[in-house]
């Protein structure tokens, strides 16, 4: 008697669990917030705003760290820069939005509290220093820029999302996944998550580079590209919408020629298919 009494309680507290389960899906994140909250405490905000311009034909870097990047652009003459930053365990306050003007443009970075005695520094590309220590803070980056600018993104964990740019965009993350639309050419790589690129002119001089590890990768091109290809995935299909004389193909592999070739393009992943499209 005991025995069954424990089993229909046991019974009834799983239905509970599983009603609990079903609204927790039907309310999005409502629970998980509460208990991030409760043990975590609350998420705290900060917001830095920035107007600018730099010269045109120069290129606009940002360099983030724990954060998603987007950009679209703006009819304006100025750069507009949002930087939401969020933590529950650290203060967003104590992360710094700093700027580093080099001979090529203007790079952007979300610098942490340094850690240690090497203090972290702003600098472009692969340069400076920007060690997180497990800091919480998110740093979530809006922009809106002008015509006739370059643009470069960089994070670590978190997506990158540009569409309608003017210029020539460079998107890498290591999780998080791309989604770009340029007027210019584009190059773009990340480890855990997917590639999305659709490229307005076909007119790099420079190889170019789209590569994953663990996601798909698909890579639209003008009709009138003219290109020599290489496209590689271990563990997925390739689908090529254009005409590629010497051609040579296997399960794994497509390279050939678009048109007269000549500019380089790859496009690469380990776990996922592979795609080349016609642009439009």
């Amino acid at each position: 008697m005991r025995l069954r009494r424990w089993f229909a309680k046991t019974g009834l507290l799983v239905l509970l669990a599983s009603s609990v389960a079903a609204q927790d899906a039907e309310r999005g994140s409502y629970w998980s917030s509460m208990f991030a909250d409760f043990f975590l405490g609350p998420v705290r905000t900060d917001e830095f705003r920035w107007t600018g311009r730099i010269a045109p034909g120069a290129t606009l870097e940002i360099k983030g760290v724990n954060g998603r990047i987007q950009a679209t652009p703006t009819s304006g003459r100025e750069i507009e820069l949002v930087a939401i930053k969020k933590g529950r365990r650290h203060d967003p306050k104590l992360v710094e939005i700093e700027f580093a003007e080099h001979a090529g443009g203007l790079t952007v970075c979300a610098l942490y509290p340094s850690p240690d005695a090497a203090k972290n520094e702003c600098k472009p590309g692969s340069a400076g220093r920007n060690h997180t220590r497990n800091n919480d803070v998110q740093v979530e980056f809006l922009l809106k820029l002008p015509a006739g600018l370059s643009f470069v993104a960089r994070t670590v964990n978190g997506g990158i999302e540009v569409s309608g740019l003017g210029g020539n965009v460079e998107a890498y993350t290591v999780n998080g996944s791309v989604r770009l639309e340029a007027q210019g050419y584009a190059r773009a790589e990340t480890v855990n998550g997917s590639i999305r690129a659709v490229l307005g002119k076909a007119d790099w001089k420079d190889p170019l580079a789209f590569k994953s590890v663990n996601g798909s990768v698909r890579v639209s091109l003008p009709a009138s590209a003219n290109a020599s290809v290489r496209v590689e995935t271990v563990n997925g299909g390739i689908d090529n919408e254009f005409a590629l004389s010497d051609m040579q193909k296997t399960r794994r592999s497509l390279s050939g020629t678009i048109g007269s070739g000549g500019r380089q393009l790859s496009i690469s992943t380990v776990n996922g298919s592979v795609a080349l499209r016609r642009a439009g």
